[in-house]
């Protein structure tokens, strides 16, 4: 190898892979490897670099450089090969020095948690051990370095984390040098002998002593310079504490490192000259001497080190020598000399025997030469710092598994914040279990989570709080999910289950408890007394989670007990054509878009405003009274004439339903065109003929309140069958122009009244009985008068109050019951049924029910058939659903701080017109 190819220090990667021949001089001779590592501060130079500096008599290292030179915050090995001295250099570069400090805090980024920032620091500490692990195994000398005269004693758990980590990997390092031409001595143990280390310490300005080692009494000179006792101090204090952990031990063979018995292995370098001309003077003054001494005899090997020794010996030769003896006290030595004193024992092969003890153990050694040493430093550099050969890959990966060894020694944060963390858990697990019910609901357990979370927060700390946090999460879930989940599916009434998480019942298959998760119906322990479709019956219900049991079964299981052989006007349902019909897909457009839009946008469409479909809304109770035209607004003329000729126009009723896919909910106004439903959620039936309802008594039929259960009358002025030669058709439904305002006479035939008076003819008055009916949760029923008073009828009679209050306005669907219970929360009453008594009387009264069961954007819920005709001489009654839900969600009742005005069936209800053929 030439001199000049080791000019200057190169990274230990480039030095193993080049393939430099050494002189045949010095090609079989030892090597002594020297590793250097420590800590630095934050003075300008290094002082670890110019330790090489001083040891090589050249200027290799640069003294200043700063963290935007481009480096990496990595650790790093250089390395420098003395091929006359038979000495190569390696020098740990590590975020234990200041410049890597920095780039490391540089390259941080701002924006990390303090988890990933302690994660960082770790990971450039784990990397630290490994490449000092590396270092321990191919060096024969170790210098410590640290910047004060004080010992770190963050050494003793950093060498036992090594020690640890060293046993766990050394089975894998024989694997890696088992072809290496070194004795068995070196595979077995995995390193040229047990490392001697060394430790340099530079002392302080404010400790400096004089160079003859004067004192305050000068008359009792000591033997020893204060540096020198310094020295001794240190030793004793490190020999101590490295044996009472065990670090050290008798066998040195057994050992990480080894310290030598008999002579000095700790060296303080005095504080620098307060005069930096003069200190660069002397430094400048004793290497040109050195160098004239070198250049006047050629010497190399031993016999140069010899000369070096003597030289160093002279106290003109180094710059860091003390000072001649005075008296009888001794001269310390220099840096070189305390180093080479080392260096010697192993190029002259004569090793450590660092081994203590009675029965003292002699240690293996070998002093390898460069090509030898290349060899196994590479196999090691490719197996515990940089893995790029595949052969080594499996052992790299090995190795990476076992540096967890290092977190119990070094990692102390994190290993408080575990303990801590873990003695928080229980804590937050009794926060969250307590005054929990055996089941509960989702909001409950995020309630109780947020709770145990806090207590938790209180107690732990440090880096682990957010792992144990997440496992805090994982723990109250599993705890929830394990048999203490309730059921999350809410009632048509807004109740949730009360049963555990389960399984429904398929068609066919019976509850099983004992399954898991049992197999059972929904139950919220909700019950209610609803009337079967006519009223006539009452029969308690549970409380339904589906619009089918609520709409539909439990009314099909009154019909056969009380209203299942009256006389009915059955609405539309699907029809399927194969035997497995499947649900239709959603809407295609969204409810808000069918109630947002406005009555002017559907008469728009002449074939829509017209027909019978979910959609149309346009026959208005305005529109059927026959108002004017100033009244409706955008509407126009209403006559009956014009409505039945425009009903016989072709619309989207006329076309064939669908029998291949069904509605999954109710009608409403957002529905798709030609579906229907698999069942009606609403009921018409007929209890009778008009002269079955008396008014003097009422409604015969349980539940009513006292004085509630009559009827409103709705008088209809008609026309004489004389009168039919003028082929006019006149709506008589309550309207400005069918019956006077009060107060006011209108000149009728024979010079009577207009009004209702006894000189009126009989064939000219009809009399239509009309009643809303509300129902409360406790079967109580009563008829309402208007959005806000109901009917009481004390004595004979009826009802005195008018229908056209009913009908002209919109009637809640709910409103608070009269007969409230003993508990604070408000008990409303539902609109349940509308009793019409058609009497026999040349009229037709329609029937067009529309209900808007919450605020905008719900929907309008009407029956699969729209503009009902009754026919005449009958008392029929419409059963409102119990229920409203479209394919989406159900349309839960209100709740007590909801506006009730908000839900509500639209004016418009019935229409009557006289029953004349329209106009050919």
């Amino acid at each position: 190898m030439k001199e000049a190819n080791m000019a200057r220090p190169v990274s230990v990667g480039d030095l193993l892979q080049a393939d430099l021949l050494e002189d045949a001089a010095y090609r079989e001779e030892g090597l002594c490897v020297v590793g250097i590592f420590g800590k630095s501060n934050m003075q300008p130079g290094a002082l670890k670099e110019s330790l090489i500096n001083t040891l090589a008599d050249k200027h290799l290292f640069s003294m200043f450089g700063g963290p935007e030179d481009g480096g990496t915050p990595s650790s790093h090995i250089q390395a420098f090969y003395n091929q006359e001295n038979r000495v190569l250099y390696l020098l740990l570069s590590s975020v234990c020095d200041s410049r890597q400090l920095l780039r490391a805090c540089l390259s941080l980024d701002t924006g990390s948690g303090h988890s990933d920032a302690h994660d960082f620091w770790k990971g450039l500490e784990r990397q630290h051990c490994l490449h000092l692990l590396y270092m321990f195994s191919v060096c024969h000398v170790l210098l410590l370095v640290h910047p004060n005269q004080t010992f770190d004693v963050t050494y003793d758990r950093l060498f036992r984390a090594l020690d640890a980590l060293r046993q766990k990997v050394l089975p894998l390092i024989r694997a890696a040098i088992k072809d290496s031409p070194v004795s068995k001595e070196w595979k077995l143990n995995c390193r040229p002998c047990p490392p001697r280390l060394l430790f340099v310490f530079q002392m302080n300005v404010t400790l400096k002593v004089s160079a003859n080692g004067s004192e305050s009494n000068p008359d009792k000179p000591k033997k020893h310079s204060p540096r020198r006792r310094l020295q001794h101090a240190l030793e004793d204090q490190i020999y101590r504490i490295f044996r009472k952990s065990r670090v050290l031990t008798n066998q040195s063979s057994n050992c990480l490192f080894t310290v030598p018995a008999n002579q000095a292995f700790v060296y303080v370098i005095p504080a620098l000259d307060e005069d930096p001309l003069g200190a660069l003077l002397g430094q400048l003054r004793s290497n040109c001497m050195l160098s004239e001494q070198d250049s006047s005899v050629s010497v190399s090997g031993p016999r140069r080190y010899q000369q070096i020794r003597h030289s160093a010996r002279h106290p003109s030769s180094s710059g860091d020598s003390g000072s001649i003896s005075i008296g009888s006290q001794l001269v310390d030595c220099s840096l070189k000399e305390f180093l080479w004193q080392h260096v010697d024992l192993v190029l002259t092969k004569k090793g450590f025997d660092d081994s203590v003890g009675r029965n003292p153990q002699p240690s293996h050694f070998e002093l390898p030469t460069y090509t030898k040493w290349v060899q196994v430093a590479s196999r090691l550099h490719q197996v515990l710092i940089k893995n790029t050969d595949e052969e080594m890959a499996e052992l790299a990966t090995k190795v990476q598994s076992q540096v967890k060894v290092l977190e119990g020694f070094l990692d102390a944060d994190t290993k408080f914040s575990e303990n801590r963390c873990q003695k928080a858990l229980p804590l937050a697990h009794s926060a969250y279990q307590s005054n929990l019910p055996h089941n509960y609901t989702t909001t409950v357990h995020k309630n109780q989570l947020a709770h145990a979370l806090r207590v938790y927060s209180q107690h732990a700390r440090g880096v682990a709080f957010q792992r144990y946090a997440l496992q805090l999460h994982e723990d109250c879930y599993n705890f929830w999910s394990n048999g203490h989940q309730l059921c999350e599916e809410r009632s048509l009434t807004d109740q949730h289950c009360v049963h555990k998480f389960h399984l429904l019942p398929q068609p066919g298959e019976k509850p099983d408890m004992d399954h898991n998760p049992p197999i059972m119906n929904h139950n919220s322990r909700g019950r209610s007394t609803s009337s079967c479709n006519c009223g006539r019956k009452q029969a308690p219900r549970e409380d339904p989670f589906d619009i089918q049991a609520g709409n539909y079964d439990f009314y099909q299981m009154l019909e056969e007990k009380c209203c299942g052989k009256l006389e009915r006007i059955e609405f539309p349902v699907f029809q399927p054509s194969t035997p497995d019909p499947a649900p239709a897909n959603q809407a295609q457009r969204n409810p808000c878009e069918a109630s947002g839009s406005g009555d002017a946008e559907r008469l728009k469409e002449p074939s829509t405003a017209q027909s019978h479909t979910p959609g149309d809304t346009s026959l208005s109770l305005a529109l059927s009274l026959g108002q004017s035209t100033d009244s409706l607004g955008p509407y126009g003329d209403g006559d009956g004439a014009e409505t039945q000729v425009q009903q016989k126009r072709p619309s989207l009723v006329d076309r064939q339903p669908s029998t291949v896919e069904y509605l999954p909910g109710m009608m409403h106004s957002g529905c798709p065109k030609g579906l229907l439903p698999k069942f009606s959620s609403w009921s018409l039936v007929k209890l009778g003929p008009a002269k079955s309802y008396n008014c003097h008594t009422g409604l015969e039929q349980p539940g009513f309140l006292p004085g509630s259960s009559f009827l409103l009358p709705w008088d209809l002025v008609i026309r004489s069958r004389s009168e039919e030669d003028a082929g006019l058709m006149e709506p008589l439904d309550g309207g400005t122009s069918s019956w006077p305002a009060p107060n006011k006479t209108l000149v009728g035939k024979r010079g009577s009244t207009g009004g209702l008076g006894r000189s009126r003819r009989r064939e000219d008055m009809a009399r239509i009985f009309v009643g809303f009916e509300y129902e409360d949760g406790r079967g109580r029923r009563f008829i309402s008068c208007g959005p806000d008073k109901v009917v009481k009828v004390l004595g004979p009679g009826g009802a005195k109050d008018p229908a056209t209050r009913v009908l002209n306005t919109d009637m809640p669907l709910y409103i608070p019951s009269p007969s409230q219970g003993r508990g604070l929360k408000p008990h409303f009453a539902q609109l349940a049924r509308l009793f019409v008594v058609v009497p026999d009387a040349p009229l037709e009264v329609t029937l067009n029910p529309q209900v808007q069961p919450g605020p905008p954007p719900c929907p309008i819920f009407h029956p699969e058939q729209t503009e009902i005709s009754l026919p005449p001489d009958g008392l029929w009654v419409l059963r409102f659903p119990y229920s409203y839900a479209t394919e989406r969600s159900p349309c839960y009742p209100p709740k007590e701080n909801q506006p009730l005005n908000n839900y509500k069936v639209l004016r418009g209800i019935l229409k009557a017109t006289t029953a004349t053929s329209p106009p050919q």
